[in-house]
């Protein structure tokens, strides 16, 4: 069992939003104080007149429930990364480009007013970051653990945090049976490491344990580090499994960007302020680089377009998936697919195709076309409407999923003399935290 001094009821939320539900961070999770007081003004207003319901709570409704919300933002989180939540800056958003994205890709991610004083990089990757990685005795899987039965126990260091593992031996255990079990505790834990069983051509097995971080982090020759010298429990373990060996080390990435070498932690980084650069591969042989730029307008606002197209589409499909299940998905399916029939004709224009499913598809020869003719301010003006539109939906859906849960009306509010009822929307968070506590 492992123990932190830090545990976050938040792990609730964690569990189903990692289950079911794209996860990610973006810069457009952070929020100033007047967004924060105009989403709370948003809920007050929403509770004032809302009817009373009995909610379905399900484990089925709560999966539901945050699938749909979490896939909101990932979609408003999208249209914010065209250029920003603002109507005159929608789709204006420039687009980078890597020339060889073997080596490194690109995503541009400062302000479009400088984007033309931006200049272009090469990029000559030597060693990609990697993880610390410890490996295990190779020990017969099926012969019983020679360690007297007891509970044991060890110490993992990581990102200047301890945790210890306890787990007990019994004499029936064989050594497979252990290192099961130890896999299944680091894993669970969700500390910044995995941890598998792997087996050798012979039969044998080995525990092998990976960081998830890469690099090394103030001058600290190691990412995590196993011993159970000063453990609570039985000692021991950690000698006869040698879960303390490490087989490789973490390493920084080295690179080099217009002539002057440099090192990160992560093969994830930005670059002065303008664009996030992922490092996918190493030179294969010296010289060899990756040109790192911007996109024309006509190509940034193509792309933009197919952008927002894949996440409104991946929307749709993701609220489909419950049409057997939450028959109220149905009706989010056709508030959302209605948005793009509303717009449809200038969609049309543009080569954005309405399909019968309600999703939308490229016609890639219309899109370029019309982006580079001299009317394509006016042409795209629908584009923007339906983005906004889409926007409006996705800010409903964010600010109350439980609109589209099972639900049953109690009573219904006597009109323009409510107070408000700031808990209502507790109901979306309590369903998960009833049958933890």
């Amino acid at each position: 069992m492992a123990y932190n001094s830090i545990h976050h009821l938040s792990n609730v939320y964690n569990f189903y939003m990692t289950t079911y539900a794209p996860k990610s961070s973006t810069p457009y999770d952070s929020h100033k104080k007047s967004e924060l007081r105009s989403v709370y003004n948003s809920i007050v207003k929403m509770n004032k007149e809302s009817p009373l319901y009995i909610l379905d709570t399900s484990k089925d409704s709560q999966e539901f429930a945050v699938n749909m919300k979490e896939n909101a933002r990932e979609l408003r989180n999208t249209i914010a990364s065209l250029g920003g939540l603002d109507e005159e800056e929608l789709l204006n958003k420039k687009v980078a480009y890597s020339s060889n994205e073997n080596i490194a890709t690109a995503t541009y991610i400062g302000p479009s007013e400088t984007a033309d004083d931006i200049p272009l990089y090469e990029i000559e990757v030597k060693s990609l970051a990697s993880p610390q990685i410890n490996m295990g005795k190779f020990l017969p899987g099926e012969a019983s653990v020679t360690l007297t039965p007891s509970t044991y126990s060890f110490d993992v260091g990581i990102d200047d945090l301890n945790y210890e593992f306890q787990f007990n031996i019994k004499s029936t255990d064989t050594n497979r049976d252990v290192q099961e079990r130890l896999s299944r505790l680091i894993n669970n834990a969700n500390i910044g490491m995995s941890a598998q069983v792997i087996t050798d051509e012979k039969g044998n097995s080995s525990l092998r344990m990976e960081s998830n971080a890469t690099g090394l982090k103030d001058d600290k020759p190691y990412l995590f580090k196993i011993s159970d010298n000063q453990t609570s429990k039985t000692a021991g373990a950690v000698q006869y499994f040698g879960l303390d060996y490490i087989a490789s080390p973490s390493s920084n990435a080295s690179f080099v960007i217009n002539g002057e070498e440099l090192s990160t932690a992560s093969n994830q980084f930005t670059l002065e302020h303008n664009y996030e650069l992922q490092l996918t591969g190493v030179s294969s042989e010296e010289g060899e680089t990756a040109s790192i730029g911007l996109r024309t307008d006509v190509e940034s606002l193509t792309e933009n377009v197919n952008t927002l197209v894949r996440g409104y589409n991946s929307f749709l499909r993701a609220v489909a998936e419950y049409s057997e299940n939450q028959p109220k998905s149905n009706r989010l399916f056709n508030e959302m697919s209605s948005v793009a029939k509303v717009y449809a004709q200038g969609l049309t224009s543009i080569g954005l195709n309405l399909n019968l499913d309600g999703t939308l598809e490229v016609d890639s020869d219309t899109l370029q076309k019309r982006a580079m003719g001299e009317d394509a301010k006016e042409i795209f003006s629908s584009m923007k409407g339906f983005t906004n539109s889409v926007l409006r939906k996705t800010n409903q859906v964010s600010l109350n999923p439980m609109n589209y849960v099972n639900n049953v009306i109690v009573a219904y509010k006597n009109p323009g003399k409510n107070f408000a009822s700031p808990y209502i929307t507790s109901a979306y968070s309590g369903m998960m935290f009833n049958s933890y506590c």
